[in-house]
């Protein structure tokens, strides 16, 4: 059987050695000859009639190197199984006797390579971590704001002569021109759908009793607000250029609108809400708060899940053998790379790599796992979040009958799992630390997700 010798050559580093002799290969090789000579298809001999002699001229040489190769394989992975290597991906052929195979003078050979072995490291971050969940406060203000934006979704779209309120929907096009208003020939042009209260105060006085086919000359940063000008910039594919905002325009209308709001009756509340049973607008102003005190918790939660992450991540002192992990990049994806390329990604390849060591440990220490009940259920649910408030009725066969074929998929099947044992991960994660509680806004919070986002580029 083939020897295996193994040789520390930097941090997390080993080179095996595997030596292979005649009798390690050669009758596997003899006897894979006469298996090939019974299936050959060879012009001038009967199948199966083949001479082994005449199968060794013409493919000798490849039956041989595959033969040691499998002996090879075969030793260097039962050195690993019986010295039960934990290591990063596989292991990379370094040097070898490979050039020296000759099936007429069959003799010892030997292959190298390197493996990147896996650290030994310990989980202790949470007990030191200092964390803040956040309980956005829900204003009337903003329980109001949803109910303005709710009777105008569910409202029904006119056609009026002129615009009248702030309220009306334009449909424009937008045709860059220079200062004077002459429309420049290639220059930036697109369509777009805006309320008049998108625009600047002087501007939606300007726009009062325009109709269809009306043109306004506009330079963009002085039409609209910060907010709403971010919105055009990028509509219109200039959100980076320089100066985009002092561009100037000629916005030609094609069409005026304006929603007729939908009146705070039954018909409107069960539309809006179809599973349950609201009477006054007192009750639908409270299911519309808890609505968005349920949508704000589940961004604290993620926000809280984000800061686990990071210390999980950024405070567990953990090696790695780099030297060895940079050549798998540049050998083990579906395309070669540079080793400028490999050093470029390296650094998030590692975190994410980190990540994974960490999750596993943790994962596997906790006993955390998940099983085909928890599955079908999330996907029946995914299914008839599809559907939204609907009332799906009794008959929910067919539904049963989708998540059995969702059930097959192995590449559904795998995400949702992945989804599902990492959500249980934090949910464990969130019971090892004591967050300070603290209110706060809507508008303060989302501050913070812009820095954290800021923080992870």
């Amino acid at each position: 059987m083939a020897t295996v010798t193994r040789e520390n050559v930097s941090l997390l580093t080993d080179k095996l050695s595997v030596k292979v002799s005649k009798e390690d290969y050669f009758p596997s090789f003899e006897k894979a000859l006469k298996q090939y000579a019974k299936v050959a298809n060879i012009p001038g001999f009967r199948k199966g009639m083949v001479p082994t002699g005449v199968v060794k001229k013409m493919h000798g040489p490849a039956i041989f190197a595959d033969e040691v190769i499998k002996s090879v394989e075969k030793g260097l992975s039962d050195f690993m199984v019986k010295e039960q290597l934990d290591i990063f991906a596989q292991p990379l052929p370094v040097d070898s006797d490979a050039s020296k195979m000759n099936m007429d003078t069959p003799d010892e050979y030997t292959f190298n390579f390197e493996i990147g072995l896996k650290p030994n490291f310990e989980v202790d971050a949470l007990k030191k971590s200092k964390l803040t969940r956040y309980k956005v406060t829900v204003t009337d203000e903003m329980v109001q704001n949803e109910l303005e934006r709710l009777v105008m979704r569910h409202g029904k779209m006119t056609e009026p002569e002129a615009v009248t309120s702030e309220d009306n929907v334009l449909n424009v096009k937008f045709e860059e021109t220079d200062k004077d208003g002459n429309v420049i020939e290639g220059g930036v042009s697109g369509e777009n759908s805006l309320l008049v209260k998108y625009f600047t105060k002087k501007y939606q006085k300007e726009l009062q009793g325009k109709k269809k086919d009306d043109v306004v000359n506009l330079q963009l940063k002085k039409a609209f607000e910060e907010k709403e000008l971010d919105w055009v910039l990028s509509d219109l594919k200039i959100k980076d250029v320089d100066g985009a905002d002092e561009k100037y325009f000629n916005m030609t209308i094609t069409k005026v609108g304006l929603v007729e709001k939908r009146e705070l009756n039954e018909e409107f509340f069960k539309e809006v809400y179809p599973l349950k049973e609201i009477k006054t607008a007192d009750e639908f102003k409270a299911a519309l708060k808890e609505e968005i005190e349920n949508h704000w918790a589940a961004q604290s939660r993620n926000h809280l899940h984000h800061e686990l992450y990071h210390v999980l991540v950024d405070d567990t002192k953990m090696e790695f053998p780099e030297t060895f992990l940079k050549k798998w990049l540049q050998t083990g994806g579906d395309k070669p790379k540079s080793a400028e390329e490999a050093e470029a990604e390296y650094p998030v390849f590692s975190n994410q790599l980190k990540w994974t060591l960490i999750s596993d440990k943790l994962i596997k220490e906790n006993n955390l796992e998940v099983n085909q009940e928890e599955l079908r259920n999330y996907m029946k649910q995914q299914v008839m979040g599809y559907f939204g408030q609907m009332n799906l009725g009794e008959n929910v066969e067919w539904l049963d009958s989708y998540v059995d074929r969702m059930m097959k998929d192995e590449q559904q099947v795998d995400s949702t799992y992945r989804r599902l044992i990492t959500e249980k991960l934090f949910n464990w994660a969130e019971t090892q630390i004591t967050p300070v509680e603290k209110e706060i806004s809507a508008e303060d919070f989302g501050k913070l997700q812009q820095e954290h986002e800021h923080h992870q580029h």
